[in-house]
């Protein structure tokens, strides 16, 4: 089974910039996409053989998901059940026979850490909706999820320390989720890896010199991290500040 996901930084944006291309040469059993920055009636897209799933924001033009699938789901449903954290667009959940697919555009902190207080109590909040999942099945989470967990997974990361995106907070309430039962499908695979990013700021030709941070992932149950063939990063497609990412599973 194939999974890709991309923070598109605006899907009609991106649409302009190869994402098309990109999704049929993908072919992948399922592509979720984060950052739409559109409601679904604002654009005539065609994604023919996948169902689609929209999760937009409240507010027009700020964050969103959406999920396209070759197989379509025994449910769908938007957010995490609470409504101080479900304005944004932020969370789609498909379940499917063998699993959960949790397609997931994490709150940024934002400069000055103006949001990390509330960043804090959506990881917590995050985390017990997936626990409740996992209870039941496996859970696959997929998305940018604006945490660099290691110093490995950031170009400059003594800079950096204490930015948003590679705090103290942020990296703990990682940790935490991992050691709640899931695993970084990447680091699983290449533990050691430098130079392996999925994100670059559009300043100072970050990507020419591949400047990057690794924010983006696909996270698997424990139980299922036997299953992973291979966890991709795709930095060679362009179209966005994020690159795609993909996981490969074995049957």
């Amino acid at each position: 089974m194939k999974l890709i996901s991309w923070n598109v930084n605006g899907l009609r944006a991106c649409m302009n910039k190869g994402f098309l291309d990109f999704f049929k040469q993908a072919d992948a059993d399922i592509f979720c996409v984060q950052e739409t920055k559109m409601q679904r009636e604002q654009a005539e897209f065609d994604f023919p053989g996948y169902q689609e799933y929209w999760n937009s924001a409240v507010k027009k033009g700020y964050s969103g998901t959406a999920v396209f699938t070759k197989t379509k789901p025994l449910t769908v449903t938007y957010g995490i059940g609470i409504e101080e954290h479900d304005q944004e667009g932020r969370v789609i959940t498909a379940e499917f026979p063998e699993f959960y697919l949790v397609n997931v555009y994490t709150p940024n902190s934002q400069r000055e850490l103006e949001r990390l207080g509330y960043r804090q109590v959506w990881e917590d909040a995050f985390r017990s909706y997936l626990l409740g999942l996992d209870a039941k099945k496996p859970v696959l989470v997929c998305g940018d999820m604006n945490v660099a967990h290691h110093d490995i997974d950031l170009k400059n990361f003594k800079s950096n320390r204490g930015n948003a995106g590679f705090t103290d907070e942020e990296r703990v309430k990682f940790t935490e989720l991992l050691a709640a039962g899931f695993t970084d499908s990447f680091r699983h695979l290449y533990p050691d890896k430098a130079g392996a990013y999925t994100w670059w700021s559009y300043m100072f030709k970050a990507r020419q010199h591949n400047a990057g941070w690794r924010i983006d992932y696909w996270l698997v149950s424990n139980r299922w991290a036997d299953r992973i063939e291979d966890s991709l990063i795709y930095s060679d497609v362009l179209g966005s500040d994020h690159c795609p990412v993909g996981l490969l599973l074995k049957k």
